[in-house]
């Protein structure tokens, strides 16, 4: 049995599975109705796509969410390559990883340059699914960094057949889904004061576009052309499905929302129709499994539930955090001026990076710097008045 939490879960899995006799049969659609059943889309895995049966009683998200990946990934290999070495799939998705590797999150902190690739690859995919749902407390937040799983595997089919991921791949797909996610949220019946929270996360969950804000404001804005894949195509739309099915119902504005993306993409009715059905379906079994939707309002229950658990985490590296902020003479300025006005973009943008920064040499810190942990840094920069000297406060007084 797979153990994803000791080293050598990776050999074992291949081992188990005997992928290298599996014959290559899958074709993109199967692939992805397969990957859609087992929740990795939407970021609730129930189970995996694989010739032998995986047991996972006593296993953790993170666990599952790794195999998953591993086993996503590679099967996303040998549907782009028609391969199935698997030695030469660990080192292929080595160097994506290694491409991707996106500035402030360091997925090879722990890689070692003499261990074999299949050791590093597991250490690189442990990074990748972290989560603050283990870090903060027993959240919801997990299923959309998770659900985001998947544009590591449209990113390693664009790095198979171009032998490099395209420039600002990475950023233009993420932009994409968050610009989706809002204006579904938009097209909602029964608009929650919440879903502007919702779409927060959503940024604050991506990687690549940290600083960028959605813009978008209706669907003729939005350029989908840039997407060819039919896989690009399918998981859009299935992002969007699940941001309108938060609130229970899908009404019929929402399904004609979809189907005007899908024409956008010249995707057929028929995905759309099959999209929505599975979407239900799936989130009305796995209902009361998934913390989101257990909650009247899950964003307020987030915030709610983290506040006070980062608000201990930083009084606890108080000192070392105030030395780092006062050492940083264009942060201390810039806070200051907080107090008295709201600071502009540029502005806000300046104290984000210097404070993620700070957060980096910090190592209680870092959960600001996993997924969804930038969400987090209002809380953070709202208490740093009170932790600083009393000469600060009595600046600010004076000016």
């Amino acid at each position: 049995m797979i153990n994803p939490s000791a080293p050598g879960w990776i050999d074992k899995f291949f081992s188990e599975q005997k992928c290298s006799d599996q014959n290559l049969s899958k074709t993109v659609d199967l692939f992805y109705q397969n990957v859609r059943d087992t929740g990795f889309i939407y970021g609730h895995i129930v189970s995996f796509d694989t010739v032998e049966p995986i047991n996972t009683k006593g296993w953790l998200q993170n666990e599952i969410s790794k195999v998953a990946l591993l086993n996503t990934l590679y099967d996303i290999y040998r549907l782009t390559t028609s391969e199935k070495d698997e030695k030469d799939f660990v080192i292929k998705a080595m160097t994506f990883y290694n491409e991707m590797n996106p500035e402030g999150f360091n997925l090879f902190k722990k890689v070692l340059p003499n261990s074999p690739p299949s050791l590093n690859l597991e250490k690189i995919i442990d990074s990748r699914v972290q989560t603050n749902v283990d870090i903060i407390s027993k959240n919801f937040s997990h299923i959309v960094t998770n659900a985001l799983l998947f544009v590591d595997v449209l990113a390693f089919r664009q790095y198979l057949i171009h032998g490099s991921i395209p420039e600002k791949y990475l950023k233009k797909i993420e932009e994409a889904v968050i610009s989706i996610v809002s204006l579904s949220l938009k097209t909602k019946s029964n608009k929650s004061n919440y879903d502007d929270l919702l779409i927060k996360l959503f940024e604050a969950s991506v990687r690549y576009s940290k600083f960028s804000k959605v813009n978008i404001q209706n669907l003729e804005e939005l350029k989908l052309e840039y997407f060819t894949s039919e896989l690009e195509k399918y998981y859009l739309l299935d992002i969007a499905g699940m941001a309108i099915w938060s609130d229970g119902v899908i009404e019929n504005e929402e399904t004609y929302f979809l189907h005007k993306i899908a024409e956008l993409m010249a995707v057929p009715d028929e995905f759309v129709d099959q999209s929505i059905k599975s979407t239900d379906e799936f989130i009305t079994k796995h209902k009361k499994e998934i913390p989101y939707f257990n909650y009247s309002n899950p964003v307020k229950h987030f915030y709610d539930q983290t506040t006070q658990s980062v608000i201990t985490l930083i009084t606890r590296n108080k000192n070392r955090l105030v030395k780092e902020i006062v050492l940083s003479k264009e942060l201390m300025i810039l806070l200051a001026i907080s107090t008295r006005r709201d600071l502009d973009e540029k502005e806000k943008k300046k104290v984000k990076k210097q404070l993620l920064d700070i957060c980096k040499s910090i190592p209680s810190l870092t959960i600001f710097l996993l997924p969804g942990g930038s969400l987090l840094l209002p809380i953070l920069i709202k208490f740093i008045p009170k932790m600083l000297p009393s000469a600060f406060n009595e600046n600010l007084d004076t000016d």
